[in-house]
């Protein structure tokens, strides 16, 4: 039976996730500290010397080996149980093939949101329970608490809004968010280090993770490459053309899976101008470029909606939307356009609107909802 007075603590093994264990242990609470072994780091190696990709060696990246070694001395540190929960299969059914899809479709999905709404909340919380704990209590920067007026949970953006980390938290439901702690929603990253270093924790320094996981060297198409050849497929044929606004072919391409929206490099043409992808077609396989100010627009649709601090509403409101992680939200209308879709028009244009990933909607600091760019 989960007990209220006992909290389960995600720790990732980064400096955040330890300083929140280490103040709700000062604070007397009851902890146990939970990870999450999502990713073999060195699965694909041999994959990736048969494919003659490059392989860079792991660093940087979360939920590594090294990370689940930092979380487990910090738990020891505090005196607390620790347990490492294998979500491996889970992980690659709901996050790596989702992203191998998407990537495959000329989008450019997100898999770390794609991990926190499918699979490290939810997980979580259900090993929290199983061992008895009722909350859980995570290292990201956000804050939330209940609205009686609104009878709803409310998210929103931390203090330290240089590490504001809820772009990726948009998928969180009602009965997640009534379970989860985030302790270091009002405070600034360099107390949170003084914090750790207080506690003698000796990663207090450590640096923040900057790779995805299971990614090494942050390429997408070597990743790509190497997944399939493990699961004994080859990477789809989807060379085509990379064409002009007009139509004109101004060269070939060796796959849509190369691009991505707003790239620049890479694109194996000459021009006097930089040339940006602008659009990539799945279907004809084409893939268009154009200059900068061509990447500009003032709409966007997304579907897969999930809405956090308001209802879902049913006449067109005001919000600020975030396109991507470190994009500034901007001011937008939405409305509704079926049950599952909206559509916003933004005050001004804003660059490189990316179908797959994510747009999350804002209302001052609170976050209204979200949902994935088409």
């Amino acid at each position: 039976m989960p007990q209220p007075d006992t909290i389960a603590v995600a720790m990732s093994g980064g400096v955040d996730s330890s300083a929140v264990a280490a103040l709700l242990h000062a604070q007397g609470h009851t902890l146990v500290g939970l990870t999450l072994q999502l990713w073999n780091q060195r699965r694909l190696a041999a994959n990736y010397a048969s494919q003659g990709l490059p392989e860079t060696v792991p660093q940087g990246r979360c939920c590594s080996i090294d990370d689940v070694y930092d979380a487990r001395r910090v738990a020891e540190h505090l005196n607390i149980p620790y347990y490492l929960v294998n979500a491996q299969d889970r992980f690659e059914d709901e996050v790596v093939r989702p992203f191998v899809a998407e990537y495959l479709a000329g989008r450019t999905p997100i898999p770390c949101t794609l991990c926190n709404n499918h699979l490290k909340f939810d997980q979580l919380l259900l090993t929290a329970r199983q061992i008895g704990a009722d909350r859980i209590a995570t290292g990201h920067y956000a804050r939330n608490h209940y609205d009686e007026a609104r009878g709803r949970w409310i998210l929103s953006r931390p203090a330290d809004r240089s590490k504001d980390q809820t772009y990726f938290l948009f998928g969180l439901t009602q009965a997640q968010l009534s379970r989860t702690l985030f302790p270091l929603g009002g405070m600034q990253k360099p107390a949170v280090r003084d914090m750790a270093a207080d506690h003698g924790l000796a990663l207090a320094q450590k640096p923040d993770s900057q790779e995805i996981c299971f990614i090494p060297g942050g390429s997408y198409s070597h990743f790509l490459k190497a997944y399939l050849a493990e699961q004994g497929r080859e990477l789809p044929d989807s060379s085509g053309e990379l064409v002009s606004t007009s139509g004109e072919t101004l060269g070939q391409h060796e796959g849509i899976h190369s691009f991505t929206v707003g790239q620049r490099k890479g694109l194996g043409i000459s021009s006097p101008d930089p040339l940006y992808v602008l659009k990539i077609h799945p279907d004809s396989h084409r893939v268009e470029v154009g200059s900068d100010d061509q990447l500009l627009s003032t709409r966007l649709a997304a579907n897969r909606l999930n809405w956090v601090s308001i209802a879902a509403p049913t006449e067109p409101i005001r919000v600020s939307i975030k396109i991507r992680h470190r994009h500034e939200p901007a001011p937008a209308t939405l409305r509704i356009t079926d049950d599952d879709r909206i559509e916003a028009i933004f005050d001004e244009p804003q660059r490189a609107i990316t179908p797959g990933q994510s747009a999350v909607f804002y209302q001052g600091d609170e976050v209204a909802g979200g949902g994935w760019i088409l």
